[in-house]
């Protein structure tokens, strides 16, 4: 399945206490559970004013459909070509 980052600008996310971000996730689970299983979250990154998001996907429609029910905002999608890491270059 595609794997896609997610780019979401929310003002002060770097600075989110951990309540905040729990609520942030469990609305997340709560709209990935009425998507179904076609679209999963992988992990997110919190840095400064953005959270960077690692979803598998069967397309883009589903991720903004996501982000629509949750009522957070998907600023750019991307879908990921490769990894590479310290491994790759052996």
């Amino acid at each position: 399945m595609p794997k896609f980052l997610i780019e979401r600008q929310i003002p002060g996310a770097g600075n989110f206490s951990s309540d905040q971000l729990r609520a942030i996730s469990k609305k997340s689970r709560e709209v990935l559970c009425v998507l179904g299983t076609d679209i999963q979250w992988i992990h997110s990154y919190v840095a400064g004013d953005k959270i960077y998001c690692i979803y598998l996907s069967p397309n883009e429609e589903l991720i903004r459909e996501h982000a629509r029910l949750g009522g957070f905002p998907a600023n750019s999608i991307t879908e990921i070509a490769n990894v590479i890491e310290p491994f790759t270059a052996e």
